[in-house]
């Protein structure tokens, strides 16, 4: 119900803006974020926006990058700027879409199926 899309190849110091739209049977989308998967390591979270428009960034993230939503197309941005060679990896999207049904009101985390950012320096 989420897919990603905007990665691709990039020199250092260059730009790349992901979007992660969520589809679907959706009642609401709540919080939306973006997380790095760089390989052999675990995935992190890179930044976080809630319902209401707060953010959070990771320290790495914070000043180079800005997530912003459109919640009337259940989209989430990420403009990623000043990108440097260690933003490379696999950035996957992820959701809690709140679904509803006569007298069931469902909540699940979902994840996009990841779009690779590579930065060569």
């Amino acid at each position: 119900q989420l897919q990603a899309s905007g990665g691709g190849l990039v020199q250092a110091g260059g730009s790349l803006r992901l979007s992660c739209a969520a589809s679907g049977n959706i009642f609401r989308v709540n919080g939306m974020g973006w997380y790095r998967q760089a390989p052999g390591k675990q995935r992190d979270m890179v930044a976080y926006i809630s319902s209401r428009g707060n953010t959070n960034y990771s320290d790495s993230a914070k000043g180079r990058f800005t997530i912003s939503r459109d919640s009337a197309k259940n989209t989430v941005y990420l403009q990623m700027n000043s990108l440097k060679a260690e933003d490379t990896g696999v950035y996957y999207c992820n959701g809690e879409i709140v679904t509803r049904k006569p007298g069931v009101t469902s909540t699940r985390q979902h994840w996009g199926q990841g779009t690779q950012v590579t930065v060569s320096s």
